[in-house]
């Protein structure tokens, strides 16, 4: 390649970090091209909204035994089966509205349960920038608990300070975790799909292994439970909700993560590697170390998701002590939600928030509307499904002005941008 000085379309020269900063220097003070508000892409995703919430509500209307009777003489008297399907459908979604932002408490429980999937999001979001697929935050997050949790429950330090270390234990667990892969695609070029899906196993069974030793296990138990973590440890939250210190790091996360990919050297690199990696490697960036230096951030970002799990506080007050299923399914929701997101930070965090009101409102969505919980998963997975397949809702509804762009399930999407 040659270098072109001067111009906004010419690549970097042959040189790794300095180059590209001063390379970027030498372009438009607008960037490389405009940047116009992408109108398509927010019609694009409410429709999908709207279809995902149209499909749900049938859904609830054939589940419900009761309804779905007032169907058997709707020629006669309609207006029962469609009274009948409003109110369930209404109620149903009013109770989820309810649970998850109908006033203080419902708000903060909905940060609570958004938190770790926004932190996890970012993670699988910012490999997916540089064209790496990350399956493995969940053994990332559950790297992150472990070392929070064992150095919450067995150091005993000062307020703040006890906090901040077993903060940083957790993510140099889900770091060193995330970077191992990283390295292995870099020196060895395994697969990071297959190898963070093995990384994962790994984790469970260390988890579940270390939860049988006496370093993990509750003093005068055998069951693999630890101790409680010290509340010196602990989030602090605001007295009457959920909202604790752990929402706040996630934004700080996203923000970070803003800055990495639009302001830093390292992430031009990462946007570069993703876009077109032979290029990267040709203009003399080095797309291993990239790699590496790319998951090893990845993972980072998932153990602090797993941090959220272990010294985040419950409706009680106490933290869940650390146990086989300590952050759920946290790493694999984070799939769906930085899908959503599009890989952005923004969108990142925008659709934890989604999923965080979908997980605080399905509760109150089955005591109030009798509604099944697991509805709320087929909700997430129908928005997903839709905002991945831009195409398809096109084709579903034609009045929405289709973009000629790349999906959203398009790893590294934006590429230079």
């Amino acid at each position: 390649m040659t270098d072109r000085p001067g111009g906004a379309g010419d690549v970097p020269p042959r040189t790794d970090t300095d180059a590209i900063a001063a390379w970027r220097r030498r372009q438009p003070a607008g960037g490389t091209k405009s940047r116009r508000f992408p109108w398509s892409d927010v019609v694009t995703t409410v429709a999908a909204f709207v279809l995902a919430l149209l499909l749900g509500a049938l859904l609830m209307i054939v589940s419900d035994t009761e309804v779905r009777g007032k169907f058997a003489y709707f020629f006669a008297r309609p207006s029962d089966a469609l009274v009948a399907s409003g109110q369930k459908v209404g109620g149903a979604y009013a109770a989820l509205i309810k649970g998850a932002v109908g006033g203080y408490g419902p708000i903060t429980e909905t940060t609570a349960q958004a938190a770790p999937l926004i932190c996890a999001g970012l993670g699988v979001g910012l490999a997916f920038r540089a064209g790496l697929f990350n399956i493995g935050a969940q053994g990332q997050a559950i790297w992150g608990a472990v070392l929070a949790a064992y150095v919450g429950f067995t150091w005993h330090l000062p307020p703040g300070i006890h906090l901040l270390v077993a903060i940083v234990a957790g993510l140099l667990g889900g770091g060193i975790w995330g970077a191992i892969v990283g390295w292995l695609k870099a020196r060895a070029g395994a697969h990071e799909v297959i190898v963070t899906i093995m990384m994962n196993y790994i984790a469970a069974g260390l988890l579940a292994y270390l939860l049988t030793t006496t370093a993990f296990q509750r003093p005068g138990r055998t069951d693999p439970i630890s101790p409680i973590v010290d509340w010196n440890a602990t989030f602090p939250r605001l007295e009457g909700g959920q909202l604790h210190l752990g929402f706040l790091l996630a934004l700080l996360a996203a923000g970070a993560v803003w800055w990495i990919l639009d302001r830093s050297t390292i992430g031009f690199a990462i946007r570069a590697v993703g876009a077109n990696p032979h290029a990267s490697a040709t203009a003399g960036m080095s797309v291993s170390r990239t790699t590496v230096i790319t998951m090893t951030l990845a993972g980072a970002l998932a153990g602090l998701a797993g941090v959220q799990a272990a010294l985040g506080p419950t409706a009680s007050g106490v933290p869940v002590p650390l146990s086989a299923g300590i952050v759920g399914s946290v790493g694999f929701d984070a799939i769906t939600v930085a899908l959503l997101g599009r890989s952005k930070p923004l969108g990142t965090v925008l659709a934890g928030l989604l999923f965080g009101a979908l997980h605080a409102g399905g509760l109150a969505m089955q005591s109030i509307a009798q509604t099944p919980l697991t509805l709320t998963t087929v909700l997430q997975a129908l928005i997903v499904l839709f905002v991945a397949a831009p195409a398809l809702v096109h084709r579903i509804l034609p009045f929405v002005k289709a973009r000629r762009a790349r999906s959203a399930t398009t790893v590294g999407k934006g590429g230079l941008a």
